[in-house]
């Protein structure tokens, strides 16, 4: 018989936060992206100032890069991952291949965020608020599910790895959410200063 393996509870409430941070930042983005559809002047509630500024971000090409609004994949991800943490906080069990199958799609989902950061420092020049929060939803699912695998052996790994990720697999997601602030700090410090 497989192995199969629940990743606990607090992983359970985990998925379960950060999907609702995600999908809550996909509906609103989704919604203001009709109002826009309808009406090419609407300036979305979040737009605050120059940098802040959510309409920007969203009439950018980036903002559809397959085809339809980037929004769009996440209410169907975000609630994918949030099915997901409702299954393990109903002490749900899955074979190697499910988990491996979830950390590629959190794989594919830190990914794209990081280009949408690099783009929205460097070519939109502008930051979406709601944006921001499905990021951080995404860095922390990515690398809490990182460290299950492999904490678990799902992944092939050296044993000083595995012992990192059991007792310090906060570290990471930490230092990686502290790398975009200050990325962003330091990309608009002049705005923020003057």
């Amino acid at each position: 018989m497989p192995r199969t393996l629940t990743g606990g509870r607090g992983f359970g409430l985990l998925l379960v936060l950060t999907g609702a941070a995600g999908l809550l930042a996909s509906w609103v983005i989704t919604l203001d992206e009709f109002k826009l559809l309808e009406d090419p002047g609407f300036v979305p509630g979040c737009s605050l100032n120059p940098v802040v500024s959510c309409g920007s971000v969203m009439k950018s090409d980036q903002a559809s890069v397959f085809g339809f609004p980037n929004p769009m994949l996440g209410l169907v991800a975000y609630g994918i991952v949030i099915c997901v943490g409702m299954s393990l906080l109903a002490d749900a069990r899955f074979p190697r291949w499910y988990w491996l199958l979830f950390e590629a799609g959190c794989l594919f989902g830190v990914g794209f965020v990081t280009w949408l950061q690099f783009e929205s420092l460097y070519r939109i020049n502008a930051l979406c608020l709601w944006c921001c929060l499905a990021w951080v939803a995404t860095i922390l699912m990515f690398w809490y599910a990182t460290a299950l695998v492999v904490r678990e052996g799902l992944l092939p790994a050296p044993g000083p790895l595995k012992s990192f990720f059991a007792e310090f697999g906060w570290v990471l997601p930490v230092l990686h959410i502290g790398v975009i602030g200050m990325l962003v700090l330091t990309r608009w410090w002049d705005f923020w200063t003057s």
